[in-house]
């Protein structure tokens, strides 16, 4: 049974987030009727809140129900900060490099995972801001090969691409329209995508990963969106991940087809460094 998938509410062992700060760690893993562990889920989560802010809250949760070595464990990371993450720019499909920030953010990144257990493979989308972020990751992590995957790209967003988010209401209406729908099938005039087709292509490049690498630690540098349909498969029935800050470390165990979410949103890297920016995008405005 998927750990995360099932984090609010499930019977039999529950295996609640384990939040952490410098002071306080929590862990559960006990059997209680279904009305007490909804309350302790509760309890959990607010005092997760009061303990770390929404924009820097960092989750752990229980590893994957598979403990032989036969999942994967993929560290998905999102790309550096760009100029237009920095001015509330859409980028989609349009390929942005880094900024002086992001460039920073993926060397301290890269300095953190070369130093926690070894990396096998280094994937990444094949857009400059993810595919810079890797390469550092993977020049660093044993002087690896990055292995691009369009299917890891940020979701085409059409006619919105290249817009200020704040201006794109008045500029693209109907576009503008098209991306606050909550519908999956809807697309976004302008060759854009549906959230329901970024979903099945970007689980589906995950899948095929974890596929291949059971028994590794592998690293996907990806984007906001891409991380929250990940997050949404993984976990269904979940509330929302929240924003996905640029380098933030999400930790997915892979176990055939069952996800497991170890870790999401860790930015502990970028802490008292000067780079912890609130970049546009990683939420419902990702772009």
């Amino acid at each position: 049974m998927s750990a995360v998938r099932t984090q609010w509410a499930s019977p039999g062992c529950l295996h609640s987030p384990r939040f952490s700060t410098r002071s306080v760690k929590i862990a559960v893993c006990v059997k209680f009727p279904a009305t007490i562990k909804t309350l302790l889920l509760k309890q959990s989560f607010a005092l997760t809140r009061l303990l770390n802010p929404p924009h820097s809250l960092s989750m752990s949760f229980s590893s994957s129900s598979c403990m032989d070595g036969s999942y994967a464990e993929i560290v998905v990371v999102r790309h550096g900060e760009t100029e237009w993450n920095a001015d509330g720019r859409i980028q989609g499909h349009l390929d942005v490099e880094l900024n002086e920030a992001g460039k920073q953010q993926a060397a301290l990144v890269a300095d953190r995972l070369s130093k926690e257990p070894k990396i096998s493979a280094v994937y990444s989308s094949d857009l400059k801001r993810a595919l810079v972020t890797a390469e550092t990751i993977a020049a660093k992590c044993g002087r690896l090969e990055v292995i691009t995957d369009p299917d890891l790209r940020e979701r085409n967003l059409g006619e919105l691409q290249g817009l200020v988010f704040r201006e794109a209401a008045k500029l693209s209406p109907k576009a503008h329209k098209a991306f606050l729908s909550h519908r999956t099938d809807q697309d976004i005039p302008g060759g854009g995508e549906s959230l329901g087709h970024l979903f099945q292509r970007c689980t589906s490049s995950l899948q095929r990963i974890g596929n291949k690498h059971k028994g590794e630690r592998v690293v996907v540098v990806s984007h906001g969106g891409v991380i929250r349909s990940l997050y949404k498969r993984a976990c269904p029935n979940g509330k929302s991940g929240g924003k996905v800050l640029n380098t933030s470390v999400n930790i997915f165990h892979l176990c055939d087809e069952e996800w497991t979410i170890k870790s999401w949103g860790d930015v502990s890297h970028l802490q008292q460094t000067g780079y912890l920016e609130s970049g546009f995008g990683g939420d419902k405005t990702s772009g």
